[in-house]
């Protein structure tokens, strides 16, 4: 059964994707696939539970999600084209499709280990990517092509180990580094007490208390980051910042974090 997070994070994608039939009914289709949440489940038990990590699973991937459905329709706002359009091989809808299914699938590797996760998740997508895009477009081959080598580029380079080159894959990548909040790190820190290298990252997370994404005043998109104590600056630098930099999407982005009540800093 889906906890009440999962299904308020699904009311929230659900209701920006009203004007956008096509993607509506995609994620509606991934939300009811139970292979998928079983999937998920299984990876968030072996990231909290055995390695020890923060939330990477079914909540984390829908907060993904909605975080690139955000950053996509602001640029489309701003009349930015994404890639699959500026090619000329695809539509705006086709581009949030991939956007799609990458943040619900990008994560799935961490079922195997952490290390090249990225990587695993793209292969234990496949199957699933397939099927829901022949449920969707079964008599358009080309839309199921397009969509699924970038959803799979949007996958692999959510780590930003993997060179990416599409402004899709920048949106996830960046989509994933803003879900840092201290709601992620809050099963972690209840099951994991014992100090161990590695606990910077939870605390750090457990000091960030939101993150507003906006239409932008410099730029299109505008991340502004309030947290509880200066540990937060941490993975604001070392995790948010760094995909921010590797992304391809960073040319469209300003960013601004601080301590409440103080004033904010800004990176870019």
């Amino acid at each position: 059964m889906k906890s009440v997070k999962e299904l308020t994070t699904e009311t929230k994608v659900l209701n920006r994707l009203q004007d956008r039939p096509v993607c509506l009914e995609l994620v509606k289709y991934l939300f009811a696939d139970e292979e998928l949440q079983e999937m998920q489940e299984y990876a968030n038990n072996v990231s909290i539970k055995r390695l020890g990590y923060n939330d990477h699973g079914p909540v984390h991937m829908r907060q993904v999600v909605g975080n690139a459905i955000k950053m996509l329709n602001i640029l489309h706002d701003f009349g930015i084209k994404t890639s699959l359009e500026e090619e000329e091989v695809g539509t705006f809808e086709d581009s949030m499709c991939a956007v799609i299914l990458a943040g619900l699938m990008h994560d799935l590797g961490m079922a195997i280990g952490r290390q090249s996760h990225e990587k695993m998740s793209a292969l234990l997508a496949q199957p699933i990517i397939e099927r829901t895009l022949m449920h969707m477009f079964p008599k358009n081959l080309h839309k199921r092509v397009v969509i699924r080598e970038m959803a799979t580029e949007c996958i692999i380079g959510h780590m930003s180990s993997h060179k990416i080159h599409s402004t899709e894959a920048g949106i996830i990548l960046i989509a994933d580094g803003c879900d840092m909040t201290k709601g992620r790190a809050r099963i972690p820190l209840a099951i994991n007490t014992a100090p161990k290298v590695g606990d910077i990252h939870k605390y750090s997370a457990n000091a960030i208390k939101w993150i507003g994404i906006h239409h932008g005043e410099r730029r299109p998109i505008k991340i502004d980051i309030e947290m509880t104590s200066e540990v937060g600056f941490f993975q604001i630098e070392e995790v948010l910042l760094q995909k921010i930099d590797a992304s391809p999407a960073k040319k469209f982005v300003e960013l601004y974090a601080g301590v409440e009540g103080e004033e904010r800093k800004c990176y870019l």
